[in-house]
């Protein structure tokens, strides 16, 4: 992959900023397992290495420590039976782990990349990924979701200096996991709105040129939809590299902008509303991919309203810590003390308005658009098919806006 082609339209940027990425070397291609310590010694990767995987993903890697170890590499495995979710306690086992290394390399995706990336970062230690399935947009991201006391926050800690990504084994992931990919790139078209809402109402940071490498990730992504789930290397690969488009998207902003919005918190509402009852969720992508046609639907009903009466906000923080619970009261105080509508007023958001609807009716697709592409995908559209009963379905919708000082156009609803 040409990072340094990506980086090229971004110099001299009209935004303002500098845009820069902390060295790093992404190789997707065929044949890489046997290359893996190659790879890691040609971009002079610590020869003391953790390396964090689970079950499936060291089995989906087969050879890869003897491989490491062959090349000259001390490898400490850290493997887990199945990691679901990244919990700050798994975090506090690996930077204890990482006493004696160089660095940390984790054999997977997801919540396994998570950990080891603030892991790694708190303990000063440089990181990589063998990525074993496509199937999140965080690869090359600088920020890790974590779970602590059943509350998910995003912690910005630092991007992989490598990311080896194997075309063979991606294309033999489990069609789910490779769903659940398409399901996190399609969050992007949410995303991207709410970017720009933020931008209008509260004058929040935007960069066109770094959103336009999401968009052209969005581009590659939906033009394969119907190949997702194919065992297919030339696909995977493709798919892979707009994922990581994505996550260099967000290192380049410096925020989780250019690929998480509304969807994503109604994903982590879900999701910690479940822990809470001691209930795994279903994959990320998956669940952010049906949050994302919900999320559409109430994005296009607001867009055809010409005449909105805005008012200070009036949101009823009474149902709303009621909905969270006791477990994430105080979180959610933290959170919305201030609130994000504080910065904006009734009359900016009368003026901007019209901009706003035109967004998304520009950058949205329609709802039976995306609806058509995720079940080309393979991925699920509806709540229940991912484990979401309606009930909790609807509580994502309405409360979402509180998990994160974030300000979003479903945000907004409570100053309509």
């Amino acid at each position: 992959m040409n990072i340094d082609q990506l980086l090229s339209p971004l110099q001299n940027c009209p935004c303002g900023r500098a845009h820069r990425l902390p060295p790093m070397a992404v190789e997707i291609a065929p044949g890489l397992l046997a290359r893996t310590a190659e790879i890691l010694a040609a971009n002079d990767f610590p020869r003391a290495l953790l390396v964090a995987a689970d079950k499936n993903t060291l089995g989906a890697s087969p050879g890869i420590l003897d491989i490491l170890a062959a090349g000259g590499f001390q490898c400490v495995l850290k493997l887990y039976d199945d990691m679901r979710v990244a919990d700050m306690r798994d975090v506090d086992i690996l930077v204890g782990l990482c006493a004696n290394v160089g660095g940390v390399l984790s054999v997977g995706s997801g919540s396994l990349n998570d950990l080891c990336r603030l892991a790694s970062f708190r303990a000063g230690k440089a990181f990589a990924i063998f990525a074993t399935a496509p199937s999140m947009d965080g690869f090359a991201s600088d920020s890790a979701p974590i779970t602590e006391n059943n509350f998910k926050t995003s912690i910005y800690c630092h991007a992989p200096g490598v990311i080896i990504g194997d075309t063979e084994i991606l294309a033999r992931a489990p069609s789910i996991l490779k769903s659940a990919g398409f399901g996190d790139m399609l969050a992007k078209y949410v995303a991207l709105v709410d970017w720009h809402v933020a931008r209008l109402t509260i004058g929040e940071y935007h960069c066109p040129r770094v959103a336009a490498i999401t968009e052209e990730a969005l581009r590659r992504v939906t033009s394969m939809a119907g190949r997702v789930t194919a065992q297919d290397p030339e696909t995977a690969g493709a798919i892979m590299e707009a994922l990581v488009m994505t996550g260099l998207a967000m290192t380049l902003a410096g925020c989780v902008r250019p690929a998480s919005g509304c969807e994503h918190m109604i994903s982590h509402f879900w999701e910690i509303k479940k822990l809470e009852r001691g209930e795994l969720s279903d994959f990320h992508g998956r669940k952010v991919g049906a949050a994302t046609l919900m999320a559409a639907k109430l994005y296009h009903e607001l867009s055809a309203r010409v005449n909105i009466d805005f008012h200070e906000d009036a949101t009823d923080w009474d149902a709303v810590y009621a909905a969270y619970g006791p477990n994430f009261t105080r979180d959610v105080r933290r959170l919305n003390t201030p609130t994000v509508t504080d910065e904006t007023t009734p009359e900016r958001l009368r003026i901007c308005w019209p901009e706003i609807r035109r967004t998304v009716q520009t950058l949205l697709p329609a709802p039976e658009e995306l609806l058509a592409l995720l079940r080309a995908a393979g991925a699920p559209t509806e709540p229940e098919e991912i484990g979401i009963t309606p009930d909790l379905a609807a509580a994502g919708l309405e409360f979402h806006p509180y998990m994160r000082h974030r300000m979003t156009l479903s945000r907004l609803r409570g100053m309509m």
